[in-house]
């Protein structure tokens, strides 16, 4: 009997939620995911320390004072982390945008647009990389250019049904659902327990997918943010699932029965009118855990990046 993750395989493209060279290397996935937090972690592995090293070289060179020197650096560091990434995979890295400036559409685009600039001097056509965006409303005009452009998105922090179909509507190519960051909100307000198809992450992820299928929206659905194998088995059949090297290993390592659980052949239908800005703020305002954890990842996101130009300004003093 296969193990589960080929028999994950078999129905999901697996995507690394990573940026650890090795897990990569062990895991073998279709794609891989980074974030500020995954950058940050990466900035002291053994793995990127010559890079590293180099970059801080090349931001020394430059004029001006430590803290740009330290924002080229980090962008720098960002995109060289996911080309060497994509020297290890057949498909697409997700390179996000930072994430102080999520409500800002045009400050979004301009920094965006310079990563697939940095991607291209690195050899790296637009058609390998994911912007991977914060699914706000600003973040999802953004998206919606870019897209016209030809760059393909990732909209990511992503917890409400209003979101979801604000991205479907807007043309994403990808979204983000947090699967675990939404468990974790009703744990926390004691709901519970929870397990398989009765968790609430799973039930989001699920209906936004049949959603997606049932409107023939090509917006792909790539469940993240997992805590356990539960929740991946219950989603098997999604269209991807970006997976931590922590359950990949244990997905690696496990036999069984692994079914698809996701499917859609039902009727098509017909779209609804597109949400407008104020249906949209207004539906998210009334998802309480879907505004509460938006703000808190786009805060934990934006204090990793600071702490990562902090580490590097202080290399570079």
């Amino acid at each position: 009997m296969n193990t589960l993750i080929q028999q994950l395989k078999a129905h999901t493209t697996v995507v690394a939620d990573t940026g650890e060279l090795q897990a990569i290397r062990d895991f073998a996935p279709e794609d891989a995911t980074t974030n500020p937090s995954l950058i940050l972690k990466a900035a002291t592995s053994a793995d990127y320390a010559p890079l590293l090293a180099r970059l801080l070289e090349q931001a020394r060179a430059q004029t001006g004072a430590a803290d740009a020197k330290a924002r080229w650096a980090a962008e720098q560091l960002t995109v060289a982390i996911g080309t060497q990434i994509l020297a290890w995979i057949p498909g697409r890295v997700s390179t996000e945008v930072d994430a102080r400036l999520s409500f800002d559409t045009q400050a979004t685009l301009t920094t965006a647009r310079r990563l697939i600039d940095l991607y291209a001097q690195a050899g790296v056509p637009k058609e390998r990389v994911l912007i991977k965006i914060a699914a706000t409303w600003e973040g999802i005009r953004a998206a919606e250019i870019l897209e016209r452009e030809g760059v393909q998105c990732n909209l990511t922090l992503l917890f409400s049904f209003a979101q979801a179909r604000a991205c479907a509507e807007a043309g994403v190519y990808l979204i983000s659902p947090f699967v675990g960051r939404i468990l974790d909100w009703h744990q926390h307000n004691g709901s519970g327990p929870f397990s398989g198809e009765n968790d609430p992450g799973v039930q989001s992820v699920s209906h936004i997918y049949r959603y997606y299928k049932q409107h023939a929206y090509s917006t792909v659905v790539m469940g993240a943010s997992f805590r356990n194998l539960e929740q991946i088995r219950a989603l098997t059949g999604c269209d991807r699932l970006t997976i931590s090297p922590a359950l990949l290993q244990q997905l690696g390592q496990q036999r069984g029965e692994w079914p698809r659980q996701l499917a859609y052949q039902g009727a098509l239908l017909p779209r609804p009118a597109s949400l407008g800005e104020a249906e949209f703020r207004w539906q998210l305002n009334q998802d309480a855990m879907a505004t509460e954890k938006l703000a808190e990842g786009i805060r934990a996101f934006a204090a990793d990046q600071d702490k990562l130009e902090q580490l590097l300004a202080a290399q570079l003093a």
